[in-house]
């Protein structure tokens, strides 16, 4: 039998399936073992080519030059970030590495287990076929959902053949080149149209102006709202045994009043008179655990329950959890789970039910509500594995937890209330409303044990229809409507997966027929970057948990003329047709086809466009100020471009407080002229509002100091003098 390489997307997953297959050799770049050979990348290690390598021209930024769409698209091997001018010594190395492997005589097959979705493939493809080449050994494709020991040595049993994956690699392609020739056309035209100096490029995408346009949205929402007052009456009910309870007004189904001077008179026509219990109704109510998690619903939930989260994080945090073996595939957008996980489930939940408090109350059932074929697109919802964590770190802790105990609760008994609705009618008084009622009480827990939710309860007494009551008194009070909430990364990602459809600002998680249609901005995997991209170019920023529109974002929607960009609809067509060549249903050819039309257009409309600027740069300039005296050198430390810095730099003296200085950069502070000033004079700088971890504000001494061991200067943090 011949070797069989496997190419993992990166050196931690090779790791789990080397594991997997007890191969503990490890050479430089593979493992080796007697049937298989494991090979890594480090996720993308080639790219597209940029616009300047096509074309020397296009190396200066000229209107003539656009709209730019290269004949045929290349690619390069990956630039190093740090220098784009660059290649990436370490792809480049990997990747002769893996080519190396390939060419082997005897390897006769060639299997891809980069992650399942459209991304992973294209990443293996990329790597596989680089330069249009087919390699002399057959391609398989391990389509695995964790990379436990048990699924990896199940998957190399059924795998599948690679050619059987080209919808998939055309969907991932068409996105890679859509937003390319998007990207870099609108980008490059807009900043050379509507931005005053050059350090920057103001940042055009596909998916980037509709996600600021549904913020800039909910912002004009706040802005233009009106609050309006409003009344409402409420009475205190006594019954015969001297027990209470409150009942509000209604007339015509409706308890909120715009004229204080309807209540006024009823207020005072009810004191102290009788009343009757005309109507009481008494319902049981189950109360259903929220679905399983996809990506969307878990950064929705962490972000809102927990301080200083972002989606970016909850993704980094999931991704790290799966390598670890520990959760399921996280980049899904199903909140079920294929019904031929029956089995395996069973055996999950086995496993994690061992030693619960309530360990007796969690059942196995096969439920609609969690294994649903129809509600699984390519990938089931984010579940644990059987393995559990040895050790976790505080952040992995968090979401670990909500995906267990999400989990868990779909076993648990179904909660349930009895709610209690009584009508109470004022005698000998001619109103043409009635009050209202309402009480609850908890009969199960169920499955909020799992997360000790607590459900308060509104006690009514014990009364019966047609009993009688006194008024024990009543008011008038009034409020205020109050207008929509900014936008939260929960609220975002909500309307993001769903394009704003059937959308509704309540609690509940029911997936959303829409989203299985592929109708959405962003896929479930992108749209945390989206977001943190959206922070980064300054389109919008955060207050707390809120996501609000900058001035620039604002200027950007308002005066930006390719209004398509914006639009909800058209985003979400391009997602649909995405899926669809997913799908097998629509053809990459015309959809990029689409894509060129579109975007010649859009050059052509910016340029015809109102020249307007929308964004000043001005580039940050060294002022040279002396601040004071090097603590190194007794040089002089002035304020420079990049950092406040001894003068005496070039004579070697190497002291230096950088203006992106990391250790200040994790509390969310900057340095600032007062702060070295300060220091530089007593050694000391109190600094206030630093923000923890857990993003907390709080204020510190801090002091600048050469390590005794080396050159370098540390900061070292003070809480009282």
């Amino acid at each position: 039998m011949g070797i069989r390489l496997i190419l993992a997307e990166k050196p931690s997953v090779a790791k789990n399936i080397a594991d997997a297959l007890k191969i503990k050799t490890k050479k430089d770049g593979y493992f080796e073992g007697d049937n298989y050979v494991i090979t890594w990348a480090f996720g993308h290690l080639v790219e597209l080519y940029d616009a300047k390598d096509y074309d020397g021209k296009m190396r200066s930024w000229k209107m003539d030059n656009f709209p730019f769409i290269p004949s045929e698209f290349k690619y390069k091997v990956k630039s190093n970030p740090r220098n784009r001018a660059q290649t990436d010594g370490g792809a480049a190395k990997q990747l002769k590495i893996i080519h190396s492997l390939m060419k082997r005589n005897d390897v006769e097959a060639i299997i891809s287990a980069c992650d399942y979705d459209r991304e992973g493939q294209l990443i293996a493809d990329s790597i596989i076929y680089r330069g249009g080449k087919k390699p002399k050994a057959a391609v398989y494709r391990l389509l695995l959902n964790e990379w436990t020991q048990k699924e990896v040595l199940q998957g190399l049993e059924n795998l599948k053949s690679n050619a059987e994956m080209q919808p998939l690699r055309d969907a991932g392609v068409s996105r890679q080149w859509a937003d390319w020739v998007i990207g870099i056309n609108l980008t490059s035209v807009a900043t050379l149209k509507y931005q005053q100096g050059k350090s920057k490029a103001l940042n055009i995408g596909r998916v980037l102006l509709p996600t600021l346009k549904i913020i800039y949205d909910r912002d004009q929402e706040i802005k233009n709202f009106k609050p309006e007052d409003y009344f409402k009456l409420t009475a205190t009910f006594q019954t015969a045994n001297n027990q209470e309870y409150e009942g509000t007004y209604t007339e015509n189904k409706e308890e909120k009043f715009k004229k204080k001077e309807l209540l006024e008179p009823i207020h005072e026509a009810i004191q102290n008179k009788q009343a009757m219990i005309i109507d009481k109704q008494v319902e049981k109510k189950k109360e259903f655990p929220p679905f399983l998690f996809n990506l969307s619903n878990l950064q929705g939930f962490i972000t809102n329950k927990f301080k200083g989260w972002t989606s970016d994080k909850v993704l980094k945090v999931a991704q790290s959890l799966y390598e670890k073996k520990l959760i399921t595939y996280p980049r899904t957008a199903s909140t079920a789970l294929e019904e031929s996980l029956v089995g395996k489930t069973a055996h999950v939940l086995k496993v994690h039910a061992e030693g619960l408090p309530y360990q007796d109350e969690i059942k196995f059932m096969k439920r609609k509500r969690v294994f649903n074929n129809a509600k699984v697109e390519s990938h089931s919802a984010i579940t644990p594995t059987y393995m559990k964590p040895k050790r976790l770190s505080a952040d992995e802790g968090i979401v670990y937890t909500a995906i267990k105990n999400r989990f868990i609760m779909q076993f648990m008994p179904i909660a349930e209330y009895e709610e209690t609705k009584l009508t109470t009618k004022i005698l000998d008084v001619d109103l043409p409303g009635v009050f209202h009622s309402k009480g609850k009480v908890q009969l199960v827990e169920g499955w909020k044990k799992v997360e000790n939710i607590q459900s308060k309860d509104t006690l009514l007494p014990a009364v019966s229809k047609q009993e009688h009551v006194h008024v024990a008194g009543s008011e008038v009070t009034s409020h205020v409507t109050k207008p929509p909430k900014h936008h939260t990364e929960r609220t975002l990602l909500r309307v993001m997966e769903t394009c704003g459809k059937s959308y509704k600002e309540e609690e509940n998680d029911e997936p959303l027929g829409s989203i299985l249609t592929g109708f959405s901005i962003g896929t479930a995997a992108t749209r945390a970057e989206t977001i943190k991209k959206l922070k980064d170019v300054g389109y919008i920023t955060t207050e707390s948990k809120h996501l609000l529109c900058t001035d620039l974002g604002k200027r950007l929607v308002e005066t930006f003329p390719v209004k398509n960009l914006f639009d909800l609809e058209f985003t979400g067509r391009l997602e649909k047709a995405l899926s669809d060549i997913q799908r097998g249903k629509e053809s990459k050819q015309e959809f990029l086809r689409l894509i060129f039309h579109f975007t010649t257009e859009s050059v052509e409309t910016i340029k015809r466009g109102e020249d307007v600027i929308i964004n000043k740069v001005t580039s940050k300039r060294a002022t040279n100020e002396v601040l004071g005296t090097c603590p190194a050198c007794g040089g002089k430390v002035t304020d420079g471009y990049k950092a406040f810095g001894c003068s005496n730099w070039k004579k070697g003296c190497t002291f230096a407080i950088w203006k992106n200085d990391k250790y200040l950069a994790s509390m969310r502070k900057k340095p600032t002229k007062t702060m070295v000033k300060q220091l530089l004079k007593e050694k000391k700088a109190f600094v206030k509002g630093l923000t923890s971890k857990k993003g907390k504000k709080f204020n510190a001494y801090l002091s600048y100091e050469k390590n005794k061991d080396n050159d370098y200067y540390s900061w070292n943090m003070e809480f009282s003098k």
